[in-house]
């Protein structure tokens, strides 16, 4: 079970963040970083099982792969981005974390034109 390793990694890491903000106050932001990032991998290796199986579906179906394709960016990128909110947070950046979690969210909807230019295509279409 990956949330029990997931949650082992989390307390280990606070007890040793807690520890060293006593001692050596400037290391304990790389611990944060490092436990957040071995986190992330652990959760990556059940993305691609989602991955497949919602490749498998569009194959199936009449899902364009291209939309597909978009829409897994487009989560990979909010993942990426509250993870560097979250850092630059935890550092006490607000300014930053608020220019990161902005920057993230102009880039999805970039990303997504494509899918809402179908959609409005779509939705004229039917329209008379």
């Amino acid at each position: 079970m990956e949330i029990i390793k997931i949650i082992g990694i989390a307390f280990l890491a606070l007890i040793i963040v807690i520890i060293l903000k006593q001692y050596k106050p400037e290391f304990a932001m790389y611990v944060s970083i490092l436990a957040g990032a071995i986190i992330l991998f652990i959760s990556m290796g059940k993305l691609t099982g989602i991955i497949n199986l919602l490749e498998d579906i569009s194959s199936k179906t009449a899902i364009n792969g291209e939309f597909l394709s978009i829409l897994i960016k487009i989560t990979g990128i909010a993942f990426l981005t509250e993870f560097a909110v979250s850092v630059c947070k935890d550092s006490g950046e607000t300014a930053i974390a608020n220019k990161v979690d902005m920057g993230g969210k102009v880039i999805i909807v970039a990303i997504s034109i494509p899918i809402v230019s179908a959609l409005l295509e779509t939705v004229i279409k039917i329209l008379p």
